[in-house]
């Protein structure tokens, strides 16, 4: 099968197009013809080398987190799908590789395709869906009526974040850049703060939850945002203790993380609040409730650009950028 994949760790390198074997089919997988997958911010940074101590890849490595497909086997355990199901997947962290025409994922990650979305729509929701999920549902669990603020409102864990805030009931603040202040009101912002005239941390106050996915800067910033007991979550790091147990690194590499969260925690710390990192995991069945909130029309995909197959490096560039509204696709098939 046809493939994008790197050899080694190289920041901004390209990804080699070559003929790669045909995945091996478990007995908890489906086999997914890949019809469509889109572009993340992590892709570049597992090419880059940013994760290899967490993420231990064999190289070379096939890229991508998001997958819409066509199931076309199954193993030999398997009973919730069948050949011809069109379904989507964020597959595990271990197990990634949609940048291609196959995937064998584990079926306890898969959900059937909303019914009301092309290939290319699908395949933008998985990984930003499911972290908008994880954050706001699992780990800050957001109740009607608390404030929450979310960084990079037009990005891709922002717009869908952004809408399943609202669907929870909560007052939503976003920020964003001056050109896409229209495109986050659309999405459900009550509040939106433009980056670039104002600072954020100066007009927003007494919040219960700050969705953080920028840098150092902007996350030590958001604690004047949160009133006391509040939750600052990062998707972007540093990464802690309680992440590294969770994803079953050594005593070291945990001492390692302690470390590298130590100064935002104590200033949390300091105010009363709570400051926890996130890396999303694959889950089918969270997918699916997902799904369900789609086909009723509670959350919309944003899907800025959509690349042929054999363009994946410029899709991957074009994100890079930091430019994109919403999610960028590759159409695969």
């Amino acid at each position: 099968m046809k493939s994008f994949l790197i050899d080694r760790y190289v920041k901004g390198g390209a990804l080699r197009f070559t003929e790669s074997p045909q995945p091996e089919l478990r007995d908890n997988d489906v086999m997914v013809e890949i019809h469509a997958a889109s572009v993340n911010v992590l892709d570049a940074k597992i090419r880059d080398g940013e994760f290899k101590l967490i993420l231990p890849y064999r190289l070379p490595l096939i890229l991508g987190n998001d997958v819409a497909g066509i199931v076309v086997q199954v193993g030999a355990r398997v009973t919730q799908f069948k050949p011809g199901d069109a379904v989507y997947a964020r597959p595990a962290q271990d197990r990634i590789g949609t940048f291609a025409e196959s995937i064998a994922i584990d079926a306890a990650d898969v959900a059937l395709k909303p019914a009301n979305l092309t290939m290319e729509e699908a395949a933008s929701i998985p990984l930003v869906a499911l972290t908008a999920w994880q954050v706001l549902v699992e780990r800050a669990n957001v109740q009607k009526g608390q404030r929450v603020l979310i960084h990079a409102g037009s990005g891709g864990v922002g717009t869908i974040a952004i809408q399943l805030a609202k669907h929870l009931g909560a007052h939503v603040a976003a920020t964003t850049s001056t050109a896409n202040i229209d495109l986050v009101k659309s999405l459900g912002a009550d509040v939106v703060v433009d980056y670039k005239k104002d600072d954020f941390e100066k007009v927003l106050q007494g919040y219960d939850v700050v969705l953080n996915s920028l840098g150092k800067d902007t996350l030590e910033k958001s604690l004047s945002v949160l009133k006391p007991g509040g939750k600052l979550i990062s998707i972007s790091g540093p990464p802690d203790a309680d992440f590294a147990r969770e994803n079953g690194s050594g005593w070291l590499l945990q001492q390692v993380m302690r470390l590298l969260s130590f100064g935002i925690r104590k200033k949390a710390k300091r105010r009363g609040v709570h400051y926890s990192f996130l890396f999303m995991t694959a889950n089918g069945g969270q997918l699916a409730k997902i799904t369900a909130l789609i086909e009723t029309g509670v959350i919309r995909p944003v899907v800025d650009r959509i690349f042929p197959f054999e363009k994946t490096n410029e899709a991957l560039a074009y994100v890079e950028t930091g430019r994109a509204k919403g999610k960028v696709v590759i159409a695969v098939k």
